[in-house]
């Protein structure tokens, strides 16, 4: 189910790629900022008014609450970093250096458990990093870290305590589709009155909706990436640790690239705009090679004697 959730992640970058183009051809005024931070409001308030009529006579608990405010704060402030970086670099690029919390992950337990990860961690930490680099063609001499990178790898380090908040004993029986509609109601307010202070005018939150190619691709954003990857995680990833979810996350970058060789022709066809299609290369195959064999390895247990 987590893999599942990857696929549909892997949607968002080439559509979040289209839709900042999109956008800045029709408000050129607006700021990368405000768009980002509309998007959030935009896609996850849609999240909650389709979630919606599944939980109005689902009695919320705190734990329920609570779990999905922090979910917000954590998943909301980096996804806004990682949708204004992802104006500013190319969306493989973007959707590798996001997995960079498969390393913090390790960290953190680390730190927890005061000992070493195991030797099957450490290989496929190590594995899922080389194949990230080869996947990206990112080289050790000509790797430029600009404002989307820094802002992406920021993304990162936010995302990993997303991740923890999930695997928190605290929260055990929660529901998966309760937290989901709890946490992108909170998102969709947050980040309402930041879109307001950031806005010239508030017309903007209207305009930046206002054609049906960005409100197809927010509702496919809310639909498939938000209800549907958000609802997976929240309900299965309490069931794998941190570390391992971390790892199984990294197969996102390969559904990107995936979506990326066919997915950006189609939006141009149907938007306009000059979004080219990404090519298959050896970098992808090797590199998305390592990145599953490298979950393969966590997933593989001896049979007891």
């Amino acid at each position: 189910m987590l893999i599942l959730a990857c696929a549909l992640w892997g949607l968002s970058f080439p559509l979040i790629k289209a839709l900042d183009g999109e956008q800045m051809a029709r408000l050129p005024e607006a700021s990368g900022v405000f768009l980002a931070v509309w998007l959030q409001v935009a896609r996850f308030g849609l999240a909650a008014l389709i979630i919606l009529p599944f939980v109005v006579r689902a009695q919320l608990t705190r734990k329920e609450l609570t779990q999905g405010a922090w979910l917000a704060v954590w998943g909301g402030l980096g996804m806004a970093l990682q949708a204004w970086g992802l104006g500013h670099t190319k969306a493989s690029t973007s959707a590798f250096l996001t997995q960079a919390y498969c390393v913090f992950l390790p960290l953190v337990a680390c730190i927890k458990t005061r000992c070493l990860p195991g030797w099957k961690t450490t290989l496929a930490s190590l594995m899922v990093l080389i194949g990230g680099v080869i996947l990206s063609g990112v080289r050790p001499g000509d790797l430029q870290m600009g404002k989307g990178e820094v802002a992406t790898l920021a993304a990162a380090f936010i995302f990993t305590f997303q991740i923890l908040t999930l695997e928190n004993p605290r929260y055990s029986g929660n529901r998966g589709l309760a937290v989901t509609f709890t946490m992108s109601a909170f998102i969709a307010l947050i980040f309402l009155l930041v879109s307001f202070a950031l806005a010239s005018a508030p017309s903007q939150l209207i305009l930046a909706g206002a054609s049906w190619s960005s409100f197809g691709i927010v509702l496919a954003l809310a639909l498939f990436c938000s209800v549907g990857a958000y609802g997976l995680m929240n309900s299965y990833q309490p069931q794998v640790p941190a570390t391992e979810a971390g790892l199984i996350y990294t197969t996102e970058p390969i559904f990107t690239a995936g979506f990326a060789m066919f997915l950006p022709g189609i939006l141009a066809g149907v938007m306009g705009g000059n979004y080219k299609n990404e090519s298959m290369t050896i970098s992808l195959l090797v590199g998305g090679s390592l990145i599953v064999v490298a979950n393969v390895l966590m997933q593989w247990n001896r049979s007891p004697r």
